[in-house]
Protein backbone atom coordinates (compact mmCIF):
# COMPACT_ATOMS: atom_id res chain seq x y z
CA UNK A 1 0.00 0.00 0.00
CA UNK A 2 1.37 3.40 -0.93
CA UNK A 3 0.39 6.99 -0.60
CA UNK A 4 0.75 9.81 -3.07
CA UNK A 5 4.38 10.84 -3.32
CA UNK A 6 5.91 14.19 -4.19
CA UNK A 7 8.67 14.72 -6.73
CA UNK A 8 12.18 14.23 -5.43
CA UNK A 9 14.07 17.43 -4.56
CA UNK A 10 17.08 18.28 -6.67
CA UNK A 11 20.54 18.64 -5.17
CA UNK A 12 22.73 21.58 -6.13
CA UNK A 13 25.84 23.27 -4.80
CA UNK A 14 23.88 25.20 -2.18
CA UNK A 15 22.29 21.99 -0.87
CA UNK A 16 25.68 20.27 -0.61
CA UNK A 17 27.27 23.29 1.05
CA UNK A 18 24.46 23.78 3.56
CA UNK A 19 24.35 20.09 4.44
CA UNK A 20 28.12 20.07 4.96
CA UNK A 21 28.02 23.13 7.23
CA UNK A 22 25.19 21.62 9.27
CA UNK A 23 27.13 18.36 9.59
CA UNK A 24 30.19 20.28 10.82
CA UNK A 25 28.01 21.98 13.44
CA UNK A 26 26.76 18.60 14.64
CA UNK A 27 30.35 17.36 14.93
CA UNK A 28 31.39 20.42 16.93
CA UNK A 29 28.32 20.78 19.14
CA UNK A 30 27.88 17.12 20.10
CA UNK A 31 31.00 16.84 22.30
CA UNK A 32 30.33 20.26 23.82
CA UNK A 33 26.68 19.76 24.76
CA UNK A 34 27.06 16.03 25.30
CA UNK A 35 29.77 16.44 27.90
CA UNK A 36 27.91 19.33 29.51
CA UNK A 37 24.80 17.19 29.96
CA UNK A 38 26.74 14.13 31.09
CA UNK A 39 28.75 16.06 33.68
CA UNK A 40 25.45 17.27 35.16
CA UNK A 41 24.54 13.66 35.96
CA UNK A 42 24.22 14.40 39.68
CA UNK A 43 22.19 17.56 39.13
CA UNK A 44 18.38 17.42 38.99
CA UNK A 45 16.92 15.94 35.81
CA UNK A 46 15.41 19.34 34.92
CA UNK A 47 18.90 20.83 34.60
CA UNK A 48 20.06 18.19 32.12
CA UNK A 49 16.78 18.42 30.23
CA UNK A 50 17.06 22.20 29.90
CA UNK A 51 20.58 21.93 28.50
CA UNK A 52 19.32 19.34 26.05
CA UNK A 53 16.54 21.69 24.94
CA UNK A 54 19.08 24.46 24.31
CA UNK A 55 21.03 22.03 22.14
CA UNK A 56 17.90 21.06 20.19
CA UNK A 57 17.05 24.72 19.57
CA UNK A 58 20.57 25.36 18.33
CA UNK A 59 20.38 22.41 15.93
CA UNK A 60 17.06 23.56 14.50
CA UNK A 61 18.37 27.12 14.16
CA UNK A 62 21.46 25.92 12.29
CA UNK A 63 19.34 23.60 10.14
CA UNK A 64 17.29 26.59 9.02
CA UNK A 65 20.34 28.85 8.62
CA UNK A 66 22.50 26.37 6.70
CA UNK A 67 19.92 24.32 4.82
CA UNK A 68 16.87 26.58 4.65
CA UNK A 69 14.81 23.87 6.33
CA UNK A 70 12.17 24.84 8.90
CA UNK A 71 8.84 23.46 10.07
CA UNK A 72 5.32 24.46 10.97
CA UNK A 73 2.91 22.76 13.33
CA UNK A 74 -0.83 22.33 12.90
CA UNK A 75 -2.94 21.10 15.81
CA UNK A 76 -0.69 22.06 18.73
CA UNK A 77 -3.86 22.88 20.64
CA UNK A 78 -4.63 19.14 20.65
CA UNK A 79 -1.75 18.40 23.01
CA UNK A 80 -3.08 17.62 26.49
CA UNK A 81 -1.84 19.55 29.51
CA UNK A 82 -0.56 16.32 31.07
CA UNK A 83 1.60 13.51 29.72
CA UNK A 84 0.50 11.35 26.79
CA UNK A 85 1.70 8.56 24.53
CA UNK A 86 2.74 10.17 21.24
CA UNK A 87 2.48 7.85 18.23
CA UNK A 88 4.39 9.47 15.37
CA UNK A 89 5.15 8.81 11.74
CA UNK A 90 8.83 7.95 11.22
CA UNK A 91 10.51 9.04 7.98
CA UNK A 92 13.73 10.77 8.93
CA UNK A 93 16.27 11.64 11.58
CA UNK A 94 14.60 15.06 11.78
CA UNK A 95 11.74 13.99 14.03
CA UNK A 96 14.10 12.38 16.54
CA UNK A 97 15.47 15.89 17.09
CA UNK A 98 12.68 18.36 16.40
CA UNK A 99 9.80 16.61 18.15
CA UNK A 100 11.65 17.11 21.42
CA UNK A 101 11.04 20.82 20.82
CA UNK A 102 7.45 20.43 19.59
CA UNK A 103 6.37 18.24 22.53
CA UNK A 104 7.97 18.89 25.89
CA UNK A 105 8.71 17.49 28.40
CA UNK A 106 9.12 14.09 26.82
CA UNK A 107 11.24 11.01 26.52
CA UNK A 108 11.42 8.53 23.66
CA UNK A 109 11.68 4.85 22.92
CA UNK A 110 14.96 4.16 21.14
CA UNK A 111 17.53 1.50 20.32
CA UNK A 112 19.75 0.61 23.26
CA UNK A 113 22.83 0.71 21.03
CA UNK A 114 22.40 4.48 20.53
CA UNK A 115 23.45 5.07 24.14
CA UNK A 116 26.94 3.78 23.30
CA UNK A 117 27.66 6.58 20.85
CA UNK A 118 30.33 8.87 22.34
CA UNK A 119 29.15 12.16 23.81
CA UNK A 120 25.66 12.28 22.26
CA UNK A 121 24.66 8.79 23.35
CA UNK A 122 26.20 9.24 26.80
CA UNK A 123 24.19 12.44 27.26
CA UNK A 124 21.02 10.79 26.00
CA UNK A 125 21.43 8.04 28.58
CA UNK A 126 21.02 10.62 31.37
CA UNK A 127 17.70 11.94 29.97
CA UNK A 128 15.54 8.98 31.02
CA UNK A 129 15.19 7.28 27.62
CA UNK A 130 13.38 3.99 27.20
CA UNK A 131 16.22 2.07 25.58
CA UNK A 132 15.22 -1.32 24.21
CA UNK A 133 17.00 -4.25 22.59
CA UNK A 134 15.09 -4.96 19.38
CA UNK A 135 16.64 -8.40 19.13
CA UNK A 136 14.74 -9.50 22.24
CA UNK A 137 11.17 -8.46 21.52
CA UNK A 138 9.65 -10.02 24.63
CA UNK A 139 12.06 -8.20 26.95
CA UNK A 140 11.74 -5.00 24.90
CA UNK A 141 7.95 -4.98 25.31
CA UNK A 142 8.27 -5.61 29.04
CA UNK A 143 10.70 -2.70 29.39
CA UNK A 144 8.48 -0.43 27.30
CA UNK A 145 5.43 -1.13 29.46
CA UNK A 146 7.24 -0.82 32.79
CA UNK A 147 9.49 2.15 32.06
CA UNK A 148 6.91 3.83 29.85
CA UNK A 149 4.33 3.89 32.63
CA UNK A 150 6.93 5.19 35.09
CA UNK A 151 7.90 8.03 32.73
CA UNK A 152 4.25 8.95 32.09
CA UNK A 153 3.56 9.08 35.81
CA UNK A 154 6.58 11.39 36.20
CA UNK A 155 4.91 13.80 33.76
CA UNK A 156 6.97 12.94 30.68
CA UNK A 157 5.18 12.22 27.43
CA UNK A 158 6.51 9.11 25.70
CA UNK A 159 7.33 9.41 21.99
CA UNK A 160 7.01 6.14 20.06
CA UNK A 161 7.48 5.41 16.37
CA UNK A 162 5.06 2.49 15.90
CA UNK A 163 6.45 1.65 12.46
CA UNK A 164 9.64 0.64 14.24
CA UNK A 165 11.96 2.03 11.58
CA UNK A 166 12.17 4.93 9.16
CA UNK A 167 9.79 4.51 6.22
CA UNK A 168 10.26 6.33 2.91
CA UNK A 169 7.71 8.99 1.91
CA UNK A 170 4.74 7.42 0.17
CA UNK A 171 5.21 4.04 1.85
CA UNK A 172 3.08 2.61 4.63
CA UNK A 173 4.24 0.09 7.23
CA UNK A 174 1.95 -1.71 9.67
CA UNK A 175 2.05 -0.29 13.18
CA UNK A 176 3.52 -2.28 16.03
CA UNK A 177 1.26 -2.64 19.06
CA UNK A 178 3.69 -1.61 21.83
CA UNK A 179 2.65 2.04 22.04
CA UNK A 180 -1.05 1.24 22.10
CA UNK A 181 -0.45 -1.42 24.74
CA UNK A 182 1.38 1.11 26.91
CA UNK A 183 -1.50 3.57 26.57
CA UNK A 184 -4.11 0.92 27.34
CA UNK A 185 -2.20 -0.41 30.36
CA UNK A 186 -1.33 3.00 31.81
CA UNK A 187 -4.61 4.74 31.04
CA UNK A 188 -2.83 7.74 29.53
CA UNK A 189 -4.22 9.12 26.25
CA UNK A 190 -2.69 8.78 22.80
CA UNK A 191 -1.81 11.68 20.52
CA UNK A 192 -1.24 10.77 16.84
CA UNK A 193 1.28 12.81 14.85
CA UNK A 194 2.04 12.99 11.13
CA UNK A 195 4.75 14.85 9.21
CA UNK A 196 6.59 14.82 5.89
CA UNK A 197 10.18 15.30 7.09
CA UNK A 198 11.41 12.51 4.81
CA UNK A 199 10.74 14.67 1.76
CA UNK A 200 13.35 17.20 2.91
CA UNK A 201 15.72 15.12 5.06
CA UNK A 202 15.55 11.66 3.46
CA UNK A 203 16.33 8.60 5.54
CA UNK A 204 20.00 7.59 5.51
CA UNK A 205 20.83 10.75 3.56
CA UNK A 206 23.57 13.30 4.14
CA UNK A 207 21.65 15.96 2.19
CA UNK A 208 18.99 18.24 3.68
CA UNK A 209 16.79 20.18 1.24
CA UNK A 210 15.22 23.61 1.80
CA UNK A 211 11.54 23.84 2.56
CA UNK A 212 8.96 23.73 5.32
CA UNK A 213 8.19 20.43 7.02
CA UNK A 214 4.49 20.04 7.79
CA UNK A 215 3.65 18.60 11.21
CA UNK A 216 0.06 17.66 12.01
CA UNK A 217 -0.95 16.78 15.57
CA UNK A 218 -4.22 14.92 15.85
CA UNK A 219 -6.95 15.02 18.48
CA UNK A 220 -6.44 13.04 21.66
CA UNK A 221 -7.46 9.39 21.44
CA UNK A 222 -9.02 8.28 24.70
CA UNK A 223 -7.94 4.87 25.96
CA UNK A 224 -10.86 4.41 28.36
CA UNK A 225 -12.64 1.07 27.86
CA UNK A 226 -10.67 0.36 24.68
CA UNK A 227 -8.49 -2.57 23.73
CA UNK A 228 -4.98 -1.89 22.49
CA UNK A 229 -5.95 -3.07 18.99
CA UNK A 230 -8.71 -0.45 18.83
CA UNK A 231 -6.36 2.29 20.03
CA UNK A 232 -3.69 1.29 17.51
CA UNK A 233 -6.15 1.10 14.62
CA UNK A 234 -7.58 4.53 15.43
CA UNK A 235 -4.12 6.12 15.58
CA UNK A 236 -2.95 4.38 12.41
CA UNK A 237 -6.05 5.46 10.49
CA UNK A 238 -5.69 9.10 11.55
CA UNK A 239 -1.96 9.22 10.73
CA UNK A 240 -2.40 7.62 7.30
CA UNK A 241 -5.22 10.05 6.47
CA UNK A 242 -3.16 13.02 7.70
CA UNK A 243 -0.20 11.89 5.59
CA UNK A 244 -2.44 11.83 2.53
CA UNK A 245 -3.68 15.35 3.34
CA UNK A 246 -0.10 16.60 3.65
CA UNK A 247 0.83 14.98 0.33
CA UNK A 248 -2.14 16.61 -1.37
CA UNK A 249 -1.27 20.12 -0.18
Amino acid sequence: MTQQTTSSPRANFKVYLGSTLFFIYILLSTPLFGLCIFTCLFFPFQVRYKIGQIWIRSLLYMLKLCCGLSYEVEGAENLPASAAVILSKHQSAWETIALRQVISPQTAVLKKSLLLIPFGGWALATLKPIAIDRQNQKEALKMLLEQGQARLEEGLSVLIFPEGTRVAPGAVKKFGAGGAMLAQKSGFPVVPLAHNAGEFWPRNSFLKYPGVIKVKIGPVISTTDKKSKEINAEAEQWINQAMQEIANQ
